[in-house]
């Protein structure tokens, strides 16, 4: 409970700020310890992985099941296909490296974790290396 008030007040306080305030999402990720990340971010490709899983069961393989899979859970099996590669921990980091820059503060977090897979199949030892094969103005999420 205690963990839940901060959160909420940041809530209230993002919501009165007209323009410049964040996602509900995107607060909660920046109030997470990196622990916590991890196990937000795992979290989120199981219920992903889970959400399509049940749609296929109970509704089939085409219409919004297709959807689903072609918005949402195909990057999460991409991402568990990279997993083998590189850490839960390494993804966040680049997660926190996409809410970093202004310009995407408030974006969704789909579009973070897109960026973190691309840098998760990027050539480079560290992250300058990544940033340097990938220059970074190729792999800006498109705008809406």
């Amino acid at each position: 409970m205690k963990k839940l008030i901060p959160f909420l007040l940041t809530i209230i306080l993002f919501a009165q700020t007209g323009e410049g305030k964040l996602s509900p999402v995107v607060t909660y990720w920046k109030t997470l310890s990196v622990d916590e990340k991890e196990t937000f971010l795992f979290s989120y490709l199981t219920q992903v992985y889970e959400t399509h899983t049940e749609l296929q069961n109970s509704v089939g393989y085409g219409g919004f099941t297709e959807w689903y899979y072609e918005n949402r859970a195909e990057l999460v099996y991409g991402i568990f296909d990279k997993l083998k590669e590189v850490t839960i921990a390494e993804m966040a980091e680049w997660i926190d490296e996409f809410y970093s820059h202004g310009e995407y503060a408030n974006r969704p977090f789909y579009e973070a974790l897109e960026f973190a897979y691309r840098f998760a199949d990027a050539s480079g030892g560290t992250m300058w290396e990544k940033y340097e094969n990938l220059k970074f103005e190729k792999i800006k999420p498109g705008k809406d």
